[in-house]
């Protein structure tokens, strides 16, 4: 009897732990400290790194390595425990310029107010959706139309 109820209190208290997932890139902190500025390049930051989470579309060549671990009780929301980036800026030429390390305090925590989204610009009610585009079809300067000898 006392087998059994040991057993119950262990499945009970189990099913309270937390739940802790690694999200992204695991980082590995003696390859990570390996990336050199002026000594590696891409070539050598993908055989040691691997292949990046993301890379920059604009502005410099960079590379961003990035971690998070999570931890959450059963039937609640995840929370972040840890979260790093690691960016590898290259320069033209593919070689490592720079690597910057960020954390936590970096992340911006986003939170939807009500169901709309705010927009900038004017609002438009529903008619002005509706019949907005009444007499500017065709209209010169408006676009779309097919002019003289077109």
């Amino acid at each position: 009897m006392a087998g059994a109820s040991l057993m119950v209190a262990a499945v009970a208290i189990s099913g309270c732990s937390s739940i802790r997932e690694n999200r992204g890139y695991i980082q590995d902190n003696m390859l990570t400290d390996s990336v050199q500025p002026g000594i590696d390049n891409q070539d050598s930051v993908a055989a040691t790194l691997g292949r990046p989470s993301f890379t920059s579309q604009f502005g410099d060549q960079t590379w961003y390595y990035v971690s998070s671990v999570t931890g959450r009780k059963p039937f609640v929301r995840p929370r972040i425990r840890q979260h790093s980036v690691l960016a590898v800026k290259f320069d033209g030429s593919g070689n490592v310029v720079a690597t910057e390390r960020s954390g936590l305090d970096k992340v911006v925590f986003l939170s939807p107010e009500g169901d709309e989204t705010p927009t900038l610009g004017r609002e438009r009610g529903f008619l002005e959706d509706l019949f907005g585009n009444i007499g500017t079809v065709g209209a010169p300067g408006a676009g779309g139309g097919a002019g003289p000898g077109g």
